[in-house]
């Protein structure tokens, strides 16, 4: 195995490591899941940079021997947006504790309602088996019967 590939395979265990821990309700766990997704995330800019090379210094490297500056640029900022992520997320998880004690994410009351709105809806009703197997013939037997 090259070292390319092994660090593209770590930068793929990140990711799906960060993105199974982003889905837990726990905002702990999110936090966790955003900085693995980060490292990843630098990890395969470094894969992407390619070989090593020189420092970019017009006159003092050849053009052909230089490190291509672009995705160490993208690291640094990916470094500072994960930074201001996991500080953001670091405070919203204190705020939870501070209101419940927990920092679980509860359920939203609404989205509840809407759920179980979608169930009932979906749940045929047995009288409205009954009305669409009928057919107009049957609706006037029916009513001859009746009256």
């Amino acid at each position: 195995m090259t070292p390319n590939l092994t660090l593209a395979i770590v930068a793929g265990v990140l990711f799906a490591a960060g993105v199974y821990l982003l889905l837990a309700r726990s905002i702990t766990r999110a936090l966790l899941g955003i900085v693995l997704l980060s490292n990843g995330a630098n990890v395969l800019l470094l894969v992407a940079a390619g070989p090593a090379g020189e420092a970019a210094f017009v006159g003092q490297t050849p053009p052909a021997g230089m490190t291509d500056p672009l995705p160490q640029a993208l690291a640094l900022t990916a470094i500072v947006i994960t930074l201001g992520m996991t500080a953001f997320i670091l405070a919203m998880a204190h705020r939870s504790w501070q209101l419940s004690r927990t920092d679980i994410v509860a359920d939203d009351v609404e989205d509840l309602r809407l759920v179980e709105l979608a169930v009932r809806d979906a749940v045929p009703h047995p009288d409205d088996e009954a009305t669409s197997r009928r057919t107009p013939d049957d609706d006037a037997a029916h009513d001859e019967v009746r009256g």
